[in-house]
C-alpha cells in the first residue's frame, strides 16, 4: 500500500488521520506537528502521498506545498484546511495540490481523496464546490474595509514577519499588532486558526 506521511499541529486530529488513515490499510511513515519538519520528513522518506494541514507553525501547508513542487519531489500533497477562499484554492493548485478538504468533513472524504490521488487523480472536496466563495472582487473588497495602519501590517505579515518584527519597523507596540491581527482577521472574516491570516496574505496581498 502507498506510503502516508501526516502533519498537523492538533493532536487529536493528528492522532485520529494516522488511525483512520492505517485502518484503510495505509502505511503511515511519520507523523509531525509543524511545517518545517514534514518537509525535512518528505524530503527524507519521500512518502506517495503527504497530508497537511494548512495551518501550521513554522511553515504553512501551502508553503511545505510549494517547496515540494518547486523540487519537483514525487509526494502528493492533500491539504487539509477550514478556508473556503477561491483564491487560496487557486494559489494551492498553482503549486500541483492533489486534494484539498475541509477539515470539518475530512474523515467523511478521506478515504475517497485517497483512493483519487493515489491514481493520480485530483480531488475537491464537494462540499468545497459550492463554496469557494471569495472571488477576486471579495478580496479587494475586503482589503478596502482595511484602515491604513492595518494594510501597513498586514502587507508585513505577507512577508513573514512577525508582530515583534511588525513592531519594531513600524515603531509601535507589539500589542498594538496584535491588536491589528484580530481586527484584520474579523474584518476578513478569516478562521481563528494559527496561521489562518498568514495563509490568507500569502495568498492574497500584492504589495
Amino acid at each position: 500500500m502507498p506510503s502516508i506521511l501526516i502533519a498537523d499541529d492538533h493532536p487529536f486530529s493528528l492522532m485520529g488521520t494516522k488511525v483512520f488513515v492505517e485502518s484503510l490499510g495505509y502505511r503511515v511513515v511519520d507523523c509531525c506537528s509543524n511545517g518545517i519538519t514534514a518537509l525535512n520528513l518528505i524530503k527524507l522518506h519521500l512518502p506517495d502521498i503527504a497530508i497537511l494541514d494548512i495551518n501550521m507553525p513554522g511553515l504553512s501547508g501551502l508553503e511545505v506545498l510549494q517547496q515540494v513542487a518547486s523540487v519537483r519531489l514525487p509526494t502528493r500533497v492533500i491539504l487539509l484546511t477550514m478556508h473556503r477562499e477561491k483564491s487560496i484554492f487557486e494559489k494551492a493548485n498553482q503549486y500541483g495540490v492533489y486534494g484539498y478538504l475541509l477539515k470539518e468533513f475530512a474523515q467523511d472524504e478521506l478515504e475517497d481523496c485517497l483512493k483519487k490521488v493515489n491514481r493520480g487523480g485530483q480531488y475537491l472536496s464537494p462540499n468545497l464546490q459550492s463554496e469557494l466563495v471569495q472571488d477576486r472582487a471579495n478580496v479587494k473588497e475586503g482589503l478596502e474595509n482595511l484602515s491604513f495602519a492595518e494594510r501597513k501590517v498586514l502587507a508585513l505579515i505577507a512577508e513573514h514577519k512577525t508582530s515583534k518584527q511588525i513592531a519594531e519597523l513600524l515603531f509601535i507596540a507589539e500589542k498594538t499588532v496584535e491588536h491589528h491581527r484580530a481586527n484584520i482577521i474579523q474584518k476578513l472574516n478569516l478562521p481563528k486558526e494559527k496561521n489562518s491570516l498568514l495563509v490568507w496574505a500569502t495568498a492574497n496581498y500584492n504589495k
